[in-house]
């Protein structure tokens, strides 16, 4: 006998894997900065030492006091590393025959010459990897951003719109860099996120407004797996390399009144090209219908193609954002550190319509992590003059980073990230 009347089980639980792609990316981790024993530079390579595991090894062999005085003298060490190693001092092993620089640990050097290195974020294993907490904390801001600019289609509290969170900025401007840290969240994040009340089977659910009653508690961000360097050779045509980890210079630059480029100090950072990895996006819909604003506001999504859209969104206002700066900035052939020629970058911004999904990580900048876009000009200066460096009579930002190739030219913009449905 066929039953035509089952109940089928509710689909309470929406999952997506998601490929991320990005030509240059760098995640920030826990250090800032490398000191400068905890790598060594060649001309191919930048390789990260186990500084415990090279001292001990260098003790061995008698030149740890020459080791610590390079150090301190800020010396370069590669001929005391071929003294003590050998000429090819990377293959060399501690006592325990592990390597001291491992092949996974060593990125491609594009730079002349490193100073601090900012590495990026890896693995308890030393694999570079995305954490789900960035993605996450990208897709909020693009959450928050979409709920202002559409505030009147979500019933926004007058109190949390830009109108008024543009008052309370200009009030509080005087504070505003001992507490900048905490503003959105008092502002309007809590209330776009934590503002809830649970209810769970028609019954309301006592909890402290907070973590458990973030509405992004429904949406889970798996951290993608080791990025991990691929050779990739497609048929007739050239091989490239996936996730190939790079040393460059990052130039961080702004501009002269008349708007030709200006140059400021370099960075030089660890990076990935050709970025290719995959992490899962889980939307609990069960979950998701506990949630009910105290004071009306409807939710901004429903399903992971809502979050997907309101990202592609808020990326493309940071495009078009970014394709007016750049068109406007000239080239400085004469800065006296060195020429600015921003051809390629230009040529980045040429399609109107944006082919990235998002911008995260590090360089995204004051408009890919903050709601200043929709904030008069004026005030986002105001913001960034109290917050960070003054620049009197400039929008805010007024500086940019972009990235070296290994020929020495302005090439790379860091940071935008595609995203596609499995």
């Amino acid at each position: 006998m066929v039953v035509t009347n089952a109940l089928t089980k509710p689909n309470v639980c929406e999952t997506k894997q998601i490929r991320l792609t990005s030509r240059l990316l760098h995640i920030g981790s826990a250090v800032s900065r490398l000191s400068p024993f905890e790598y060594i530079q060649t001309s191919k390579f930048v390789y990260l030492a186990k500084p415990d595991a090279l001292a001990r090894t260098l003790k061995a062999r008698g030149f740890l006091d020459e080791y610590i005085r390079r150090i301190e003298n800020r010396e370069k060490i590669t001929s005391l590393l071929e003294d003590a190693l050998g000429k090819q001092w990377w293959q060399a092993t501690d006592t325990d025959d592990e390597p001291l620089f491992p092949k996974h640990l060593r990125s491609l050097n594009w730079a002349s010459q490193v100073t601090d290195l900012r590495p990026m974020i890896r693995n308890g294993f030393g694999f570079h990897f995305i954490p789900g907490s960035s993605i996450k904390g990208a897709i909020r801001t693009a959450i928050a951003y979409h709920l202002l600019k559409n505030a009147g289609k979500y019933q926004v509290p007058q109190a949390q719109r830009v109108s008024q969170i543009e008052q309370r900025l200009q009030q509080s401007m005087g504070e505003l860099k001992r507490k900048a840290k905490f503003f959105d969240d008092r502002q309007f994040m809590d209330q776009f996120f934590s503002a809830y009340g649970l209810q769970y089977q028609d019954r309301p659910v006592k909890s402290r407004s907070g973590p458990n009653t973030d509405i992004l508690r429904a949406l889970q961000v798996s951290d993608t797996g080791p990025l991990q360097e691929q050779r990739i050779q497609p048929e007739g045509k050239r091989a490239f390399f996936r996730n190939l980890p790079i040393v460059s210079e990052v130039v961080v630059s702004s501009r002269f009144g008349d708007y030709r480029a200006k140059r400021r100090a370099s960075i030089y950072a660890e990076m990935l090209l050709n970025v290719n990895a995959e992490f899962t996006l889980s939307l609990d819909h069960e979950m998701l219908s506990w949630f009910h604003h105290e004071q009306g506001m409807k939710l901004p999504f429903e399903t992971l193609d809502d979050i997907l859209n309101i990202c592609r969104d808020f990326a493309q206002d940071q495009w078009d954002f970014e394709h007016d700066y750049w068109n406007a900035v000239k080239d400085n052939p004469n800065e006296r550190d060195g020429a600015l020629d921003f051809s390629y970058i230009r040529e980045i911004y040429e399609p109107e319509t944006c082919p990235h999904s998002l911008r995260m990580g590090w360089a995204s900048g004051m408009m890919g992590t903050t709601i200043n876009m929709l904030l008069p000009d004026e005030t986002a200066s105001q913001v960034r003059d109290t917050c960070g460096i003054k620049a009197p009579g400039f929008e805010a930002p007024k500086s940019r980073r972009t990235v070296m190739d290994g020929r020495g030219e302005i090439h790379f913009v860091p940071g935008w990230v595609k995203f596609e449905v499995r």
